[in-house]
C-alpha cells in the first residue's frame, strides 16, 4: 500500500504541470487584440488620434514626420497639419536603415506612448517623410509581435480604448 502512494503522485504532477502550461498559454493568446488592416492609434499623452496602416511585412513601425531636424542626440519634428501640427522633440534612441535599390537612408528611431484598441504600450518608430503615403503612421512587426493577431478581411475593428479610461 505504501509503494502505491508515490505512483499516483508521480503520475499527478505531470498531469498539472500539463494543465497549468495549458492554462497560462490560453490566457497569454487570449491577450493579444485582434486588430484589421487599418486602425486608429492615439499618441499619448498629447491624445493625437490618426489612422495606422497594419504591415505585418515591415519590422520597424514608421511615423509622418515633416521638418525633421536631428540636433545633438533629439530629433524636432511635427506632424502633418490635418493632425494639429504639433511640434515634437524627442530624445534619438536609435537609428533605422532602410535599403533600396537605388540608395540607403538613415531614419531616427524615438519612443512614444501608444494606444491601440485597448491597450497602451511604449513603441520604437521610425521618423520619415511619409506624405506621398495614404496613411501617417505605419505599424509593423516590432509593435504587433506578441501584441496583436492581423484580421486582413477587417478594418477600423479595435478602436483605441484608452481615451475613455483617462478620462474618467
Amino acid at each position: 500500500m505504501l509503494s502505491q502512494k508515490p505512483k499516483m503522485s508521480r503520475r499527478i504532477i505531470p498531469l498539472l504541470v500539463f494543465l497549468i502550461m495549458g492554462v497560462a498559454g490560453a490566457v497569454e493568446a487570449q491577450e493579444k487584440v485582434k486588430i484589421g488592416l487599418v486602425e486608429d492609434v492615439v499618441i499619448m499623452p498629447w491624445k493625437i488620434r490618426l489612422p495606422a496602416r497594419i504591415d505585418t511585412g515591415a519590422a520597424v513601425s514608421s511615423l509622418d514626420a515633416r521638418d525633421l531636424k536631428v540636433i545633438d542626440n533629439e530629433v524636432e519634428f511635427g506632424l502633418p497639419s490635418k493632425y494639429g501640427r504639433q511640434k515634437f522633440r524627442l530624445p534619438i534612441v536609435g537609428w533605422h536603415t532602410v535599403r533600396s535599390a537605388e540608395s540607403k537612408e538613415r531614419r531616427p528611431i524615438v519612443e512614444i506612448e501608444l494606444c491601440i484598441g485597448p491597450k497602451l504600450m511604449r513603441a520604437k518608430v521610425n521618423l520619415n517623410d511619409r506624405s506621398r503615403m495614404k496613411y501617417p503612421f505605419l505599424l509593423g512587426r516590432n509593435i504587433l509581435m506578441e501584441n496583436f493577431v492581423v484580421d486582413c478581411d477587417r478594418t477600423y475593428c479595435a478602436p483605441p480604448k484608452c481615451l475613455e479610461e483617462t478620462n474618467k
